[in-house]
């Protein structure tokens, strides 16, 4: 399914939100919140892509591969800083 840029501000606000809260410590803020679930939703198809795993077409299925991306992204941005 096709994006619009406001769906993917939208997924990437949503799932950069989730990831700030799933992963300890919270979010960076809304701004980099979205760059992060952005970014996330990269991550997230292109892992999903090399593992061969595909859980459906929607927006919703786009958020869940845009949350598992942007906390694997938080989790390497954190071990970063703390380093």
């Amino acid at each position: 399914m096709q994006h619009g840029i406001i769906a993917w501000l939208i997924i990437g606000a949503i799932a950069g939100w989730l990831a700030g809260v799933l992963v300890k410590g919270g979010g960076f803020g809304l701004f980099v919140d979205i760059i992060v679930g952005i970014v996330g939703a990269f991550i997230g198809g292109w892992l999903a892509g090399v593992l061969g795993i595909h859980i459906g077409a929607g927006m919703i299925s786009s958020i869940i591969t845009a949350i598992v991306g942007a906390v694997i992204l938080l989790f390497i941005i954190r071990l970063i800083r703390r380093a």
